[in-house]
């Protein structure tokens, strides 16, 4: 059983997190603009379907593997993956 995990945009990912997901998490967290009114940072969730990490950004914004052991960045807007972006 793998257990997932939370924390904050922009913080270092806890160990629980595949290293095959971090550069695509940095790249999302990089892209979030500063909010000059001081608003807290939206938290990534760490979770596994099927045994494959998946993190998601309170914002609805996916980091997941494919297939292949790719990183893919998708937003969930509930329409499905295309097929070169598949991850089960």
């Amino acid at each position: 059983m793998q257990l997932g995990t939370r924390w904050t945009s922009g913080d270092e990912p806890p160990a629980a997190v595949p290293a095959a997901l971090h550069a695509q998490i940095a790249a999302v967290d990089r892209s979030i603009p500063g909010d000059e009114l001081g608003q807290p940072r939206p938290r990534w969730t760490l979770t596994f379907l099927e045994g494959r990490p998946i993190a998601e950004l309170d914002t609805r914004v996916i980091v997941a593997l494919r297939a292949d052991g790719t990183a893919v960045v998708r937003h969930d807007d509930d329409t499905g993956f295309a097929d070169d972006d598949e991850i089960v």
